[in-house]
Protein backbone atom coordinates (compact mmCIF):
# COMPACT_ATOMS: atom_id res chain seq x y z
CA UNK A 1 0.00 0.00 0.00
CA UNK A 2 2.80 2.46 0.80
CA UNK A 3 4.21 1.76 -2.70
CA UNK A 4 1.11 3.33 -4.21
CA UNK A 5 1.36 6.39 -1.97
CA UNK A 6 5.04 6.81 -2.83
CA UNK A 7 4.26 6.42 -6.53
CA UNK A 8 1.47 9.02 -6.30
CA UNK A 9 3.74 11.50 -4.52
CA UNK A 10 6.55 11.00 -7.06
CA UNK A 11 4.14 11.35 -9.96
CA UNK A 12 2.73 14.58 -8.50
CA UNK A 13 6.24 15.98 -7.99
CA UNK A 14 7.20 15.09 -11.56
CA UNK A 15 4.08 16.77 -12.93
CA UNK A 16 4.76 19.94 -10.94
CA UNK A 17 8.41 19.92 -11.98
CA UNK A 18 7.48 19.62 -15.65
CA UNK A 19 5.18 22.64 -15.30
CA UNK A 20 7.96 24.78 -13.86
CA UNK A 21 10.47 23.60 -16.44
CA UNK A 22 8.11 24.29 -19.35
CA UNK A 23 7.33 27.89 -18.46
CA UNK A 24 8.82 30.42 -20.90
CA UNK A 25 11.35 32.96 -19.70
CA UNK A 26 10.43 36.47 -20.87
CA UNK A 27 13.15 38.16 -22.90
CA UNK A 28 14.34 41.58 -21.80
CA UNK A 29 14.16 44.18 -24.48
CA UNK A 30 16.77 46.94 -24.53
CA UNK A 31 14.04 49.36 -25.65
CA UNK A 32 12.04 48.77 -22.46
CA UNK A 33 14.74 49.80 -20.03
CA UNK A 34 13.37 50.95 -16.70
CA UNK A 35 14.30 54.50 -15.77
CA UNK A 36 15.95 55.14 -12.44
CA UNK A 37 13.75 56.54 -9.72
CA UNK A 38 15.69 58.60 -7.23
CA UNK A 39 14.80 61.13 -4.59
CA UNK A 40 15.80 64.73 -5.30
CA UNK A 41 18.66 64.42 -2.79
CA UNK A 42 20.26 61.43 -4.52
CA UNK A 43 19.61 62.91 -7.94
CA UNK A 44 21.62 66.00 -6.94
CA UNK A 45 24.40 63.97 -5.34
CA UNK A 46 24.77 61.60 -8.28
CA UNK A 47 24.98 64.19 -11.07
CA UNK A 48 28.13 63.88 -13.17
CA UNK A 49 30.65 66.65 -13.89
CA UNK A 50 31.57 68.02 -17.34
CA UNK A 51 33.45 65.43 -19.40
CA UNK A 52 32.10 62.39 -17.57
CA UNK A 53 30.37 59.64 -19.53
CA UNK A 54 26.58 59.73 -19.64
CA UNK A 55 23.57 58.09 -21.27
CA UNK A 56 21.05 60.94 -21.17
CA UNK A 57 20.71 64.58 -20.14
CA UNK A 58 19.36 63.79 -16.67
CA UNK A 59 22.73 62.38 -15.54
CA UNK A 60 24.80 65.57 -16.03
CA UNK A 61 25.06 68.64 -13.81
CA UNK A 62 24.67 70.83 -16.92
CA UNK A 63 21.75 68.68 -18.19
CA UNK A 64 23.57 68.38 -21.54
CA UNK A 65 24.72 64.91 -22.63
CA UNK A 66 26.37 65.14 -26.07
CA UNK A 67 28.17 62.22 -27.75
CA UNK A 68 27.87 60.20 -24.51
CA UNK A 69 29.77 62.87 -22.51
CA UNK A 70 28.51 65.58 -20.16
CA UNK A 71 28.92 68.82 -22.05
CA UNK A 72 28.97 72.52 -21.20
CA UNK A 73 27.61 73.77 -24.52
CA UNK A 74 24.85 72.55 -26.82
CA UNK A 75 26.95 72.59 -30.03
CA UNK A 76 30.30 70.99 -29.41
CA UNK A 77 32.77 70.80 -32.34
Amino acid sequence: MWHLKLFAVLLTCLLLLSQVDGSPIPERSSAKRRLQRMTPFWRGVSLRPIGASCRDDSECTTRLCRKRRCSLSVAQE
